[in-house]
């Protein structure tokens, strides 16, 4: 959402260096494969990490005109493309970026304590996706808010967990500070909002209760129970930048008509 309100000006690249703080106290990026590493200015993988603002400055140059949020999860690819080593690499983190207007795709991993890695892939053609109807996927989130409580209760979370109601205010209230930039649909930011609210839900119900350990079976149920909910949160969460980064790059288009 950033990098496509930079480049379609509705913000300044200092904006975006300064958002990414929220994340992480430090990002840093290589590349995988010289060529790639030569045109982005980075290092290649395996090597200290380069600066966000020559990666910035690549992208710029590159052409590119925005991105696409990529989440996978094992039996939902989308956005991936076929089997390589940027999908392997997205799988296995959960999630990228796929940057339109340049074949890159970019993957952010834990590199240390504080240091969040972002690893850049030349991805060839960028791969086919689909449209993901807001509208749709707050409904769906909506009504996984209203399934949650439910789950909490029924696996008994409450229960074996003083203090849940007051965990989940923390977690929502860290992830909802994220800053996001000035122009995001506000639609968008609802929608966001409440996926923090039920992935707050969810984590703290797929946790263990202190003191306390499953039997494979009753873990088993619970995941079952979470993954429709999961899914709502993650296509919600997609269906939201997906939107913001549309009306970012609509808005150029307009300016420069």
């Amino acid at each position: 959402m950033w990098v496509s309100a930079w480049l379609n000006g509705c913000a300044a690249a200092d904006d975006v260096l300064d958002a990414l703080g929220h994340w992480a106290e430090q990002h840093d990026v290589v590349a995988v494969g010289q060529e790639t590493a030569e045109s982005l200015d980075v290092p290649t993988r395996g090597q200290a990490g380069g600066q966000v603002a020559a990666l910035l400055a690549a992208v710029r140059r590159a052409g590119v005109t925005g991105g696409r949020l990529v989440l996978p999860v094992p039996g939902d690819v989308r956005g991936l493309g076929g089997r390589s080593e940027f999908a392997g690499t997205a799988l296995h983190a959960g999630e990228a970026v796929v940057l339109h207007g340049a074949p890159l795709g970019l993957v952010p991993e834990a590199a240390a304590d504080g240091v969040l890695r972002w690893t850049a892939f030349d991805i060839g053609d960028a791969p086919a996706t689909e449209h993901l109807p807001l509208g749709e996927a707050e409904h769906e989130l909506t009504g996984a808010m209203r399934v949650a409580a439910g789950v909490l209760t029924g696996l008994g979370v409450a229960k074996h967990r003083a203090g849940v109601r007051d965990e989940i205010t923390a977690r929502v209230a860290h992830r909802s500070a994220a800053p996001w930039p000035e122009g995001t649909p506000p639609r968008a930011l609802r929608v966001l909002q409440r996926a923090n609210e039920v992935s707050a839900i969810l984590d703290l119900a797929g946790e263990d209760a202190p003191g306390g350990a499953l039997s494979s079976s009753s873990a088993r149920r619970r995941a079952e129970a979470l993954r429709p909910l999961s899914d709502a949160v993650r296509l919600a969460r997609l269906a939201a930048v997906d939107e913001a980064v549309r009306v970012f790059s609509d808005r150029q288009s307009s300016d420069s008509v």
